[in-house]
């Protein structure tokens, strides 16, 4: 009955060793380097939408894909990088791009966070404000010290 273990070790090995003799380099995305190194540094500038904390260029999102290709195929056209990510903006909006232009549309992307920031310390400031204004807890009486050791004292017979 020892022989289920060192079968199923020999199992696992032929189908690790069989594994690699079918896998097989992958194909390039594009024949032209030079394309594929201007879709890479375009891809970098802009946001997945799905993600949305990723670029595209990391993304493996179906969207993601969709606009590396669609951002290839302008490439092949001819078309600037500044028009691409023109194109990208006007579809998609300010929030596509990693670091969106400073414009009254945008203010709450580039101010947001400092506003979150000024208004948690506002608050924290008030509330440590208020705590230091209450009054102590009151002192109790030497009346009130006997009742309760007596109390205490019943409790421990």
């Amino acid at each position: 009955m020892r022989r289920w273990p060192v079968l199923l070790m020999l199992f696992a090995l032929v189908a690790l060793v069989a594994g690699g003799v079918f896998a097989g380099e992958a194909a390039p995305l594009a024949t032209n380097e030079a394309v594929e190194k201007r879709l890479m540094a375009i891809s970098e500038e802009l946001r997945c939408l799905v993600c949305q904390n990723e670029s595209i260029a990391g993304s493996q999102a179906d969207l993601a894909n969709d606009l590396r290709r669609e951002i290839r195929k302008m490439i092949g056209e001819g078309k600037t990088d500044r028009e691409i990510l023109d194109f990208m903006v006007a579809r998609y909006g300010d929030f596509v791009r990693y670091r969106p232009p400073v414009k009254p549309s945008t203010w709450a992307l580039w101010g947001g966070p400092f506003i979150l920031l000024a208004g948690g310390l506002g608050a924290l400031v008030f509330f440590l404000r208020r705590r230091n204004r209450m009054a102590p807890p009151p002192i109790l009486s030497e009346e009130q010290r006997r009742h309760a050791a007596a109390l205490l004292d019943q409790s421990d017979t």
